[in-house]
């Protein structure tokens, strides 16, 4: 009897609620903008200013139409496609040769230069962008693919070495001692066990690299010239003029560019969280 009503008299726990209840905040906080600048591509200029968050009157089914039709559009896509893809290859080879050496091979200054490359996080590109644009004018880089991969990859490699780094340290370390007694060496141990055990972390390094080098407006903005190579980001301005701005048409194409890395985020989902928590859990 008093073990049934001990049973009936605990507390209520209000702990699930309360996350619910954060997460909850959390979603609508991201998800009531991209609605509306969803519902904002369907709208006219007039109705977008009078109603910018309800429900379109008309749906002007127009507006994303001309986007879609339009070759310049495609043509920043592939422009952005292309620089993306660059800064990510580029990224996850160095990265991952670099995170391999400060994981698995201990040599005199490490620690110190490890330290030096985790300052980077501390600088954003804005801070060193007249020394990045004479470097890259000195390279002969200027208003190339590459001119703009560089910086990104650049100014990336400290947040993914020490992801990669992270993982590779918690890889056994049993495998690495099986294979030099066996007589393979650092490079063929990296190629064949560590890169095919590391497809998780990979895969999250290569997404969050992809997504940041795609949204990269100020580095195309100054290492750039010709409209021909322009990524998306530059292609806002054909909807800007000198005194007013297409918002409507704006808003239709920030919803368009988006939509691949949203697609790459849902498909990659499953990746980025085993990446991102491996290693979390000793034991």
């Amino acid at each position: 009897m008093s073990d049934a009503f001990a049973v009936r008299r605990r507390p209520l726990d209000l702990v699930p609620f309360y996350k619910g209840l954060f997460l909850a905040l959390v979603a609508a906080f991201v998800v009531v903008p991209l609605l509306a600048t969803v519902l904002g591509g369907f709208k006219t200029l007039g109705e977008l200013r009078t109603n910018p968050f309800g429900l379109p009157e008309s749906w002007e089914w127009e507006n994303y139409a001309g986007i879609l039709f339009s070759g310049r559009y495609w043509q920043m896509l592939w422009n952005s496609l292309v620089i993306s893809s660059l800064t990510v290859v580029l990224t996850l080879i160095v990265a991952s040769m670099a995170a391999f050496a400060f994981a698995h091979i201990h040599f005199f200054g490490s620690s110190m230069m490890l330290s030096y490359l985790t300052m980077g996080l501390l600088f954003p590109a804005a801070t060193a962008i007249l020394p990045l644009f004479i470097k890259v004018r000195d390279l002969g880089l200027l208003d190339s693919y590459l001119g703009v991969a560089l910086p990104q990859v650049a100014f990336g490699l400290a947040m993914s070495i020490l992801l990669l780094r992270r993982f590779f340290k918690d890889l056994p370390h049993e495998l690495l001692e099986a294979a030099l007694v066996d007589g393979c060496s650092y490079v063929e141990f990296f190629r064949h066990v560590t890169l095919p055990l590391s497809r998780p972390i990979l895969a999250t390094v290569g997404t969050i690299t992809f997504v940041h080098s795609w949204n990269s407006y100020l580095l195309p903005l100054v290492m750039l010239n010709s409209e021909a190579l322009y990524p998306w980001p530059l292609g806002i301005m054909i909807y800007q003029g000198e005194f007013s701005a297409d918002w409507h048409l704006i808003l239709a194409f920030i919803t368009l560019t988006l939509l691949p890395t949203i697609l790459l985020f849902i498909f990659a989902q499953k990746h980025i969280v085993a990446g991102l928590t491996a290693g979390a859990v000793k034991g």
